[in-house]
């Protein structure tokens, strides 16, 4: 096996979704990538819809099922034309339930979703919490988990991905606060993981309330280095080559490895039996 076949080509759309306009919104990704080369794109969170939903019932309207949803069937024909794999946040509708998501689609069609466990702000108005554990997916290149965007704030959520076997994380968001771009490259640092966020730019102003995104998507590596960055707001296409099994090596030292030295007799198990102050 040649080292160039090691390689992975790691790409973030950053993207300014039209609230509602889904075909709109999937055009601007594929101009975007055209032209590029990736083996692996990650797209924002609600990436075809847009954020500022005015309520639960307009969630709801504009989620659909996976995987037979246009969503998903339109990144499974991208993929398959492209020869790539991609990740994608998108409304899921199911039965009575509305789970702010994500795929994770390839030129065979979907391998996996995962539903947000951190629902952040007036999300908890319009969606229900994730309700499956955090997985990891091969995609013959790399292992991929994913995490959506206020999931960054927990550092158990990349934790747990890193132990399951993760390579790399694909990280769609609409971030608002400014810290997570620089918590994330702590996030890789700790974990030996590399880092695709993919974060959207522009603002929404929908019954009086303007929300305006950051911007500066970017790919780290698994120290912690900045691959590539976006600005903070112009759509962009970022793209990066990373050796996936550098991320398996959690050597920090001679004497230090991140798995092998971790102490976990001694961590909180029930976190419900500690409250500040006892």
């Amino acid at each position: 096996m040649t080292e160039s076949s090691n390689l992975l080509r790691v790409g973030a759309v950053q993207t300014n979704p039209v609230f509602g306009d889904k075909q709109a919104n999937q055009k601007e990704i594929e101009a975007l990538i055209h032209g590029h080369e990736a083996d692996l794109w990650v797209m924002p969170e609600l990436a075809l819809t847009g954020y500022e939903f005015k309520d639960r019932k307009e969630a709801r309207e504009l989620a659909e099922e996976i995987p037979d949803g246009e969503s998903t069937q339109w990144l499974h024909k991208l993929c398959r034309d492209l020869n790539c794999h991609a990740v994608i946040g998108l409304a899921e509708r199911d039965r009575d339930e509305v789970f702010n998501s994500c795929i994770i689609v390839g030129p065979d069609g979907l391998i996996g979703a995962y539903r947000k466990l951190h629902l952040f702000d007036r999300e908890k108005l319009r969606f229900d919490p994730g309700d499956r554990p955090l997985a990891v997916y091969d995609i013959g290149k790399a292992r991929v988990g994913m995490m959506i965007c206020y999931d960054w704030i927990y550092p158990e959520v990349a934790r747990t991905l890193m132990l399951k076997g993760a390579q790399v994380i694909a990280h769609p968001t609409n971030l608002v606060m400014p810290y997570c771009q620089q918590s994330m490259r702590t996030r890789t640092l700790e974990n030996r993981v590399f880092a695709v966020t993919a974060n959207r730019v522009g603002r929404e102003e929908r019954d009086e309330r303007v929300i305006k995104f950051t911007g500066r998507s970017q790919i780290l590596s698994q120290l912690g280095d900045m691959l590539a960055f976006g600005d903070e707001s112009h759509s962009s296409c970022l793209v990066a080559e990373i050796n996936p099994a550098a991320a398996d090596d959690k050597r920090v030292n001679p004497f230090n490895d991140l798995i092998a030295d971790r102490r976990s007799e001694f961590y909180l198990a029930d976190p419900e039996r500690v409250r500040p102050g006892r």
